[in-house]
């Protein structure tokens, strides 16, 4: 995906991602989502099924959506990865925050308080 392209895909605030089943099947989920460095970054619980289902296939599709996961622009494939290097987590959170601003902070807070914060996987996709 070339540069404007990424751009103006961030400028939306959600995106319907899908992970595939073994089977094949697809499975949307709309997730925040943030652009750095040419990639998309996105934060989940780390037992929720897309990243189960990524550790089994890195291959996704994205589109703009709305926050109830209604699509409203092309669908877009690509290849995604869960993060495990430090730096690269680092980053992925620093562009969310840039992004997401004070949401972001409290969704953060409220994972603290409730310690699901730890339990967290931070995405890399490649679109």
């Amino acid at each position: 995906m070339d540069d404007l392209a990424l751009a103006r895909l961030d400028r939306e605030s959600y995106i319907s991602l899908v992970t595939f089943r073994r089977d094949g099947r697809a499975v949307e989920t709309p997730v925040w989502f943030a652009a750095h460095a040419g990639k998309l970054y996105v934060f989940s619980e780390a037992k929720a099924g897309k990243v189960k289902r990524l550790r089994n296939s890195s291959r996704i599709r994205v589109a703009p959506c709305s926050v109830r996961g209604k699509v409203s622009g092309p669908w877009i494939d690509g290849h995604a990865r869960v993060l495990e290097d430090r730096a690269g987590i680092e980053a992925a959170y620093a562009a969310l925050h840039g992004k997401y601003g004070w949401k972001m902070w409290l969704a953060d807070t409220m994972s603290s308080l409730t310690g699901r914060i730890k339990g967290r996987a931070m995405l890399e996709l490649e679109v």
